[in-house]
């Protein structure tokens, strides 16, 4: 069968123009068609579950069902690891495992078999797992399908309501990458994250809301709501923090507050300023080392305020990361009953740094590797966002491919 760049063009050309008004239910068996058309099959679709521990099957007409697999150990984990394509060969064909990326954020791995593979395949099976990527991310807010194939655990109401709030969780470019993972991943309630790159300022905002269970989860998300509406209104830190304060004391009162670190950095000069309300200093990571905590004047929990909030100030190097985290990381007691601890998570940082090519691998590593350490005890709810700054510019993206 002949699968050069024209036929691609015009499979990928049909797939997509299909797609706009295709209902959630039949994009499984549309991608099984289109994979039928190039001379694969056993298609199956693999998306990451809430916890980051394993990829779980989406059911549906023409797609292989089977059990969830877990990121470590497997062929498809390692693709979803790596993002890279794995190739593995098999007595009848070549099995393969593709990243399914949206954008920079990775949702989970497509497989399928082929008789024999080259390199057109190679290039059209990558196009047609990221056309895939896009419309089941398009598709999810028309149905619930694929939210409930992430689920491994029944989820609290609290965690659903958190869940609705994030960002999607990874973003990578030239310049800067962010990555976050919230703990325990299916009964979550007070802790949320929220970041936006506009231009060349990159806002970020790690909140932890007093409290557990369904109260903390209404807390964060007017503290949530509150942030963005401030934000997108260009208001500087001081002045959002300060709209952020007046929002939670009017809705809650006096008694009621949220912790928090509202950041910017400046993705084309390394320049990061930053609010601590209450939340435990961010660390710095360089060459995978802790150089220290970004300590700094602090400032009032968000809703319990009304001093002047203090902007902090740092210059980072390229490559540097900055580790924000909640303090059920550090404040939870192990199995022992010995506090966890900052020098704790120091030495789980620097041990998971070396090995973790990516931010979203070493949040995914360090949040797994600290929960272990912890012997699974999480009482509280227990988060982590890694920034790294890169620095340079992405402007040969847009350059045209001659």
């Amino acid at each position: 069968m002949e699968r050069g760049e024209g036929f691609g063009e015009r499979l990928l050309g049909q797939l997509l123009d299909r797609a706009h008004e295709m209902p959630p239910q039949l994009i499984a068996p549309l991608v099984a068609e289109e994979v039928r058309a190039i001379g694969g099959r056993d298609v199956a679709i693999l998306l990451q579950d809430y916890a980051q521990i394993s990829l779980a099957p989406l059911p549906g007409r023409g797609l292989t069902e089977g059990e969830a697999l877990p990121l470590e150990g497997s062929l498809a984990g390692r693709a979803f690891l790596s993002e890279s394509i794995v190739e593995h060969p098999q007595t009848d064909g070549v099995r393969m495992f593709l990243p399914l990326l949206d954008g920079s954020d990775e949702i989970g791995v497509m497989a399928l078999t082929l008789d024999k593979v080259d390199d057109d395949d190679r290039r059209l099976l990558r196009r047609l797992a990221g056309l895939v990527a896009d419309m089941l991310v398009t598709k999810s807010s028309y149905t619930d399908q694929f939210f409930r194939a992430r689920r491994r655990r029944p989820m609290s109401v609290s965690a659903e309501i958190q869940w609705s709030l994030l960002p999607p969780l990874t973003m990578t470019t030239p310049q800067v990458a962010v990555a976050g993972i919230l703990e325990p991943a299916y009964d979550v309630a007070g802790d949320s994250l929220d970041y936006a790159l506009n231009d060349d300022v990159l806002h970020l905002a790690m909140i932890d809301a007093m409290g557990h269970g369904l109260n903390a989860a209404v807390l964060a998300t007017v503290a949530v709501g509150a942030y963005r509406h401030a934000r997108r209104a260009e208001a500087g830190l001081a002045e959002l923090y300060t709209f952020m304060d007046t929002a939670i004391d009017q809705q809650f009162g006096p008694d009621h507050f949220v912790t928090a670190q509202m950041m910017r950095l400046n993705i084309a000069t390394g320049r990061l300023e930053w609010v601590n309300a209450g939340h435990p200093a961010p660390m710095l990571i360089r060459d995978h080392k802790v150089i220290g905590a970004l300590e700094g004047p602090g400032t009032l929990p968000v809703g319990v305020g009304g001093s002047t909030p203090r902007i902090n100030r740092e210059q980072l190097r390229r490559g540097d990361r900055v580790l924000a985290y909640t303090d059920g990381l550090i404040e939870e007691h192990t199995a022992g009953g010995e506090l966890f601890g900052e020098e704790r998570l120091i030495t789980t940082i620097e041990r998971v740094g070396p090995v973790s090519a990516t931010v979203q691998q070493m949040v995914r590593t360090l949040s797994h590797a600290l929960m272990r350490e912890r012997g699974g005890i999480t009482s509280d709810d227990a988060s982590l966002f890694l920034i790294e700054w890169r620095g340079g510019s992405a402007d040969h993206l847009t350059r045209p491919l001659l």
